[in-house]
């Protein structure tokens, strides 16, 4: 059993063309809202305007929800991975939240101080895109510890640091400079930049998991909702677009969020499609190459379990098998079929006057002998100490005698080395039965073999019997 990886892959150049086609369309799929942007820029009449202070207000409102419960989601995430990048990311949306809330807050003070109203939205896409840039640089970083991510002494000098910012902002907009034109955007144009240098970094660090595709397009919609805030002025459709832009962009990294919570708790550990495939890939290699080696395994214990480790002949139980089924092939076919049962003479001699090694070196030397006498789809199995039987399948009476006898002289004509410095002179007594004959079961057969046998052993040894 194996498993194969699927072959027949496509050409490199067609990899390489729908790999780009995909680029493009996901390119372009983040773009969309600058086509969007340069239609309201070159066609429609920027003094058209919408101000309504009641959806203002509940689309803040809407807002400021949605950014406390990514803000909870995140630190969640955070605390159980402790990803860098979650702390960043939590501290984004925190900051967001809590500035941004003021930006509808103070809806109702546009007609009597414009700039306490507008500064809000900017600012807090500031400090929201400070954030993510550096929550991207810490990307796959090392995780924190669970002290760090346990100190809320931490999280209450961000927030103490982000109602400051509220409060400077109230400043700034009773001050003289409020009114000055770079005021606000700079503001929006430092959102602008850093949205652009954060999606360039992603690219040139060619981070590719999907959640961060997800986060790339999301800075993407940053930095495009802060262009059209600067080319827009308060209550134009330009001005409403870009909160639209924004919030989708906000929308679909929250998605991201989620997407962690649900799975990894991190960004970092989401991997591409590539990647599961490369992954996928190297799991089946590994689990391949296990079943190879576990089939290997099984038959080297199958073939311990019916081998006789010394000799290597089969064993009692593998020969019984082998019986059995020419049993059941004779009777089937009326095919013949013999055994053979064989003692060494005086082994026990052998054991006590040369030693056990030298018994065993016997033993193996004697299978040796007899596979070179029999037939190839014969069969030799040890069943005792020194005793073994010998299957010869199609083999009448008179065929098995004759190859009993084979073995017989093969033994005793040639003295054995046994590495003791001298050869040991070795005989064998066989008996023979055949099948039908002599039994038409197993047990039959064997007593007659062994009956034979034990002849063989009475009437001088280094013989055989067979009748």
């Amino acid at each position: 059993m194996s498993i194969r990886v699927a072959a027949n892959e496509p050409s490199s150049t067609i990899q390489l063309v729908t790999k780009g086609y995909a680029k493009l369309l996901l390119t372009g799929f983040a773009l969309i809202p600058l086509y969007l942007i340069a239609y309201l820029y070159f066609f429609q009449d920027p003094s058209l305007k919408f101000e309504n202070h009641a959806f203002h207000e509940l689309a803040i409102a809407a807002a400021t929800l949605e950014g406390g419960f990514v803000t909870y989601v995140c630190w969640r995430c955070y605390c159980l991975s402790g990803e860098p990048l979650l702390r960043w990311l939590t501290l984004g949306f925190l900051g967001f939240s809590l500035i941004y809330a003021l930006h509808g807050v103070f809806t109702g003070m546009a007609h009597h101080n414009i700039w306490l109203f507008l500064l809000y939205g900017p600012a807090s896409r500031l400090v929201m895109s400070i954030l993510i840039f550096i929550g991207q640089l810490t990307y796959s970083h090392a995780a924190d510890s669970a002290t760090k991510r346990a100190d809320r002494r931490v999280w209450a000098t961000w927030i103490a640091l982000f109602v400051l910012i509220d409060l400077s902002v109230a400043g700034i907009a009773y001050s003289p400079v409020a009114g000055a034109p770079w005021m606000r955007v700079s503001m929006e144009g430092g959102a602008l930049l850093l949205s652009t240098v954060n999606v360039v970094a992603l690219v040139q660090r060619r981070i590719r998991s999907p959640l961060m595709t997800i986060y790339g397009i999301s800075v993407t919609s940053f930095a495009l909702s802060s262009l059209a805030f600067i080319l827009g002025v308060p209550w134009n459709h330009m001005w409403w677009l870009a909160h639209a832009i924004f919030a989708a962009g906000f929308f679909l990294l929250s998605f991201g969020v989620v997407q962690a919570f649900h799975t990894t708790r991190s960004f970092s550990k989401i991997y591409s499609q590539g990647e599961l495939f490369a992954r996928l890939r190297e799991a089946m290699g590994r689990t391949e190459r296990a079943l190879q080696e576990l089939q290997r395994t099984n038959e080297k214990l199958e073939h311990m379990a019916a081998t006789d480790p010394l000799t290597g002949a089969a064993n009692r139980r593998q020969f019984i098998d082998r019986v059995e089924a020419e049993i059941a092939r004779a009777k089937h076919n009326g095919a013949p079929f013999s055994l053979l049962a064989l003692d060494l003479d005086h082994f026990k001699i052998i054991n006590d006057s040369y030693g056990h090694q030298a018994g065993d070196r016997v033993l193996q030397r004697f299978v040796t002998k007899c596979r070179d006498a029999i037939r190839p789809f014969d069969g030799v199995a040890r069943v005792g100490g020194e005793e073994f039987m010998v299957l010869l399948p199609q083999a009448a009476l008179d065929t098995a005698r004759s190859i009993g006898e084979r073995i017989r002289a093969a033994i005793a004509g040639t003295p054995f080395e046994a590495d003791i410095g001298q050869p040991i002179e070795v005989t064998v007594s066989i008996g023979v039965s055949e099948f039908g004959r002599d039994g038409e079961t197993i047990d039959a057969i064997l007593r007659k073999a062994d009956e034979r046998l034990y002849h063989a052993k009475h009437q001088g040894r280094n013989r055989v019997v067979a009748a």
